[in-house]
């Protein structure tokens, strides 16, 4: 019997057979054409251009069809990928111009995409790599003759292991036969994951040597709670297993209640849980109707993958597109977060050794300021459309708030003299990730209108630990008492002024920790959709004097492993 932990993306129990997934993988080799040959070479390109558009149109009307329209939305997206004006130009040069074989000009133009998100610290951002390697390898396969491979006729209830899975491995899965799904990589914001957590299907990802060390049709169990994996389970460890799913399924159609409710605490008061956006897709907007706004929109999305820096139009639209789909609600925006470990095809950034210590985010704004008035500018006249709060990220002084805040009057101003109107409310705020800034929040509060604490950042940051570096896990410490109390003393400062301090890191959609944000005087949570249920449970069976309670305890207590086992047992009966 061996043990192996993992990243729980979508909980559930689940023992059965191991089946070890290994869809087809493309061999491409440099090739070249003679130059008369090249306008051929273009013709095959289109036809496995048709070839890879009717896949997907048949796999998007199959699940829209069975009702899924949300994972149909998925293939849509990659056919938008699949016809890309960037990459089919730069695609079609390199055959005629570079003589290239379409299999080759493929394999480099998309690789070369691939590799810049890839370099995204940000999960969701890097994470968009699994949906251009999809199509990828579609375009590959019918070049190849290969017929397509998937998971949707398995024949029995299986686990499903595999290195990774793309979207449509999970999109067109048997769902009757898989128990759970387990990969060696992947992320919670994968569509991997949210395919998995909407068909409710346990998953654990990021298992390290899971298709080495695992055989197919061995026994598995699968706790995609706390995140364990038991290779050749007891008759012990397979009776708990029966205990702990019965314990999960009772609790998740308990929690499934409260989607649609307010986020009102035990004693009534009202606690308001927004929304964290990256693409701004329709799948993503579709949680608008269970929350109260939009607490994160990293419009850093918006920039990756193109030739060219968005125009204000296009991102004009974009903005419109959220602030109109929540009417009223506010719908922060966070600038430009972009810089060393985030790289752009649209943009030259130095190497730097330590980025995350480097020109980034507000900083590179401040040095590129046509790019950041162009983005001020289109968020400003969307603002008209609805409640615009703006943020800015990766702030260390109150000269970084004044020096923003001067750009966003210049904004303005600029607009006034081509008489573009915009709303007057706006609100300016900071994203708190910097200790230094949350050192003295209690003059950057005199100086915004809210703030948005940074969590995943600020715990790197006040902990010094590479959050993305996996030999340092023991050592990247949420629940460290050090984190509490700090955004204690910025909600504080903040309340002191009459303005709000939310949370939009991870930290928003743990239960655990969102408790003792409310004993903090948090004014709102921000988190992905997966987490919204959930949090709201929670917060119904919790009073703000049992917050306030947890809150002075977890600053009180010595470690960060003493605050989380205080945490779960005083919660365990909420959660």
């Amino acid at each position: 019997m061996m043990e192996y932990k993992g990243n729980p993306v979508s909980e559930g129990i689940a023992v059965g057979k191991a089946y070890l997934y290994q869809p087809y993988v493309p061999q491409v080799t440099e090739g070249e054409i003679p130059e008369d040959q090249t306008p051929a070479a273009v013709a095959r390109y289109e036809k496995l251009l048709e070839g890879a558009k009717q896949e997907l149109a048949a796999i998007r009307d199959r699940l829209e069809k069975a009702g899924d329209g949300d994972k149909a939305k998925i293939f849509t997206a990659h056919q938008d990928i699949l016809f890309d004006v960037a990459m089919d130009e730069e695609i079609r040069d390199k055959i005629t111009y570079d003589f290239m074989t379409p299999e080759w000009a493929i394999h480099k133009v998309y690789e070369k995409f691939i590799k810049i998100l890839n370099k995204a610290k940000d999960d969701l951002i890097r994470e968009r790599v699994a949906d251009m390697r999809d199509v990828k390898n579609r375009l590959l396969r019918i070049a190849a003759g290969v017929p397509e491979k998937n998971l949707a006729a398995l024949g029995e209830p299986v686990i499903v292991v595999a290195h990774d899975l793309l979207p449509s491995d999970t999109a067109t899965l048997d769902r009757k036969n898989v128990l759970a799904l387990v990969t060696e990589i992947g992320g919670a914001t994968s569509h991997s994951a949210i395919i998995a957590r909407s068909y409710e299907i346990p998953a654990l990802l990021g298992v390290d040597g899971a298709m080495e060390n695992l055989s197919h049709g061995q026994e598995i169990a699968v706790d995609a709670v706390e995140g364990l994996l038991v290779a050749d389970p007891s008759g012990e460890v397979k009776a708990d297993f029966a205990k702990k799913r019965e314990a999960f399924l009772k609790r998740r159609e308990e929690e499934k209640k409260f989607l649609g409710v307010e986020p009102r605490m035990a004693d009534g008061t009202l606690l308001p849980v927004h929304l964290n956006v990256g693409s701004a897709n329709d799948q993503e907007l579709a949680a608008e109707k269970y929350t109260d706004g939009v607490g994160l929109f990293r419009t850093e999305f918006i920039y990756m993958g193109k030739e060219q820096l968005p125009t204000e139009d296009e991102q004009y639209e974009i903005y419109k597109k959220v602030l109109t789909a929540f009417g009223d609600r506010p719908v922060t925006i966070r600038t430009l977060d972009i810089g060393g470990d985030k790289k752009l095809q649209c943009m030259e950034l130095p190497v730097e050794e330590n980025p995350f210590l480097g020109n980034r985010a507000l900083r590179l704004c401040f040095s590129m300021p046509e790019v950041f008035l162009t983005q001020l500018r289109a968020a400003l006249r969307a603002s008209v459309h609805g409640n615009l709060w703006i943020m800015f990220p990766m702030v260390g002084s109150m000269d970084d708030i004044r020096r923003a805040k001067a750009f966003v009057q210049q904004a303005k101003d600029q607009l006034d003299a081509q008489g573009v109107p915009y709303s007057p409310n706006v609100k300016l705020g900071i994203m708190v990730e910097i200790p230094s800034i949350a050192l003295v929040a209690d003059l950057a509060a005199k100086e915004v209108d809210f703030a948005s604490i940074g969590t995943n950042d600020l715990t790197q940051y006040s902990t010094a630990v590479d959050r993305m570096n996996p030999a340092l896990r023991e050592y990247y410490q949420s629940y460290h008492p050090a984190l509490f109390r700090l955004i204690g003393y910025v909600v504080e400062s903040f309340a002191k002024e009459g303005k709000p301090v939310s949370v939009c890191g991870e930290m928003g959609g743990d239960p655990y920790a969102a408790a003792v944000l409310a004993g903090l005087g948090m004014s709102k949570l921000s988190m992905g959709s997966a987490s919204v249920a959930r949090i709201k449970k929670m917060l119904s069976g919790l009073t703000m004097e049992k917050a306030r309670e947890l809150a002075a305890k977890a600053r009180s207590l010595p470690t960060n492993d003493e605050v989380e086992s205080y945490l779960k047992a005083e919660l365990a009966a909420l959660l």
